[in-house]
């Protein structure tokens, strides 16, 4: 009966959508090609599988103890698996360096190979999944306050030759799998009160990242990203906006901007028309800041359909790689996930189905009123008529059904992970 129910609602919501010169079927059809790189560390809240995994450092902060939380990699990939069975589409898997399958031995992180990541790939194709890769610089002995920039050669050279395994290992997984890799270096580097020479630490970075790039690997999308601050690190960061952006630009590599990164005044969205006129691709991290980079789980917000509306709008589905990046383990972490990948997944929708030709008439005309309204009346139109119908095509729960999927989940596998 709901999937008669569904399936007229969409008839209904084609029909309306045709009077503004929209055709579902082929906003569907983009929709289904949006591939979100799901970041693992939500089922864990960031633990990853060290020997001597430790406290989190680095500006690093999960909030809550929900329990269920993942223990090992068995139920990591496990969460991800029944993630799988609750969203429609095809994703992708974004690992982090501290989640190799160590098989409990010390393996530290200038020593890691692609060997340690060689049952993730297995599983990834096992479960029709391509893979993305970060260097992970926080929570080590090491990580201090500066890593890539850091004056002692030792300690700088310890990251860098992290750094350079990462990519190594993403350029195998791209290799395997048939599909590069976005390979994304995030740092926490910085300091908590005045800093006299900036020019030196930004110096330093820049000499690190030279010699992490020399190295050509021909199946990674290499990506650094920005910060405006970090927890205990708050009056300088190493990799700034600018400076980032600078060196993506020089080197033909990819920014990554993540929504927790800026001023909470500045709207990401802005900035993606003006790189995409100088880079040829650019990645995002899609987070829900909330006073700060708190990394809320993502919800269906302005920031987030903007967001997805300047790609849409600009035609650079192509050119922008989506990844979700929050841990909340204050909620059921499954059901985290489910509702960031359906809020990211409705703000696209919602742009595909957007009457652009219309708009732009509007706006090419100077009728900025009706520009204006129809932009109004556009968030009233039963976009949510497609999603439900896109989640029953794609033989996944539609609406709220997924939500006593989750709570079953809870009962029979997290519940009891004591």
């Amino acid at each position: 009966m709901k999937q008669e129910k569904i399936i007229s609602a969409y008839n209904e919501a084609r029909e309306r959508y045709a009077e503004f010169g929209v055709d579902t079927d082929a906003a569907l059809a983009a929709l289904k090609g949006v591939s979100i790189s799901l970041h693992c560390w939500q089922t864990d809240d960031v633990t990853g599988f060290e020997a001597a995994a430790g406290q989190l450092t680095g500006g690093i902060q999960v909030t809550g103890n929900y329990p269920g939380k993942a223990r090992n990699i068995d139920e990591v990939r496990a969460d991800i698996e029944k993630v799988k069975t609750l969203v429609p589409g095809r994703h992708r898997l974004s690992l982090h360096a501290t989640y190799g399958d160590f098989g409990g031995k010390k393996v530290d992180r200038d020593e890691i190979g692609p060997e340690h990541f060689q049952s993730w790939i297995d599983w990834a194709r096992a479960n029709d999944m391509k893979l993305d890769f970060n260097s992970t610089s926080f929570s080590h002995p090491l990580s201090g306050s500066l890593t890539l920039s850091n004056p002692d050669d030792a300690v700088r050279n310890f990251w860098i030759g992290h750094t350079v395994r990462s990519r190594r290992i993403a350029d195998e997984i791209g290799r395997q799998l048939g599909d590069k890799v976005c390979h994304n270096i995030w740092i926490h580097d910085g300091s908590k009160d005045i800093t006299v020479n900036r020019y030196l630490y930004r110096s330093i970075l820049e000499e690190s990242l030279d010699r992490i790039f020399a190295e050509k690997c021909s199946h990674v999308k290499d990506a650094v990203e920005c910060k405006l601050f970090g927890t205990g690190l708050e009056s300088f960061t190493v990799g700034s906006h600018e400076f980032y952006m600078c060196y993506a630009m020089k080197h033909g590599i990819m920014s990554t901007l993540d929504l927790g990164h800026f001023h909470p005044t500045e709207e990401v969205a802005d900035k993606i028309s003006s790189l995409l006129l100088f880079a040829p691709e650019i990645l995002l991290h899609v987070s829900r800041p909330v006073r700060w980079d708190s990394d809320h789980v993502v919800i269906l917000n302005d920031s987030v359909a903007m967001l997805a509306q300047e790609i849409v709008w600009a035609g650079a589905l192509g050119r922008v790689n989506v990844g979700l990046d929050y841990f909340d383990g204050s909620i059921n972490r499954i059901g985290a996930y489910v509702i960031g990948i359906r809020a990211t997944q409705k703000a696209f929708l919602m742009a595909l189905l957007s009457p652009l030709e219309k708009l732009r008439a509007y706006e090419d005309t100077g009728k900025y009123f009706q520009r204006l309204a129809l932009l109004e009346e556009n968030k009233a139109l039963p976009w949510n008529a497609v999603y439900d119908y896109f989640c029953l095509t794609e033989g996944v729960p539609a609406g709220e059904d997924y939500i006593p999927e989750v709570e079953k989940y809870e009962t029979e596998v997290t519940s009891k992970r004591l």
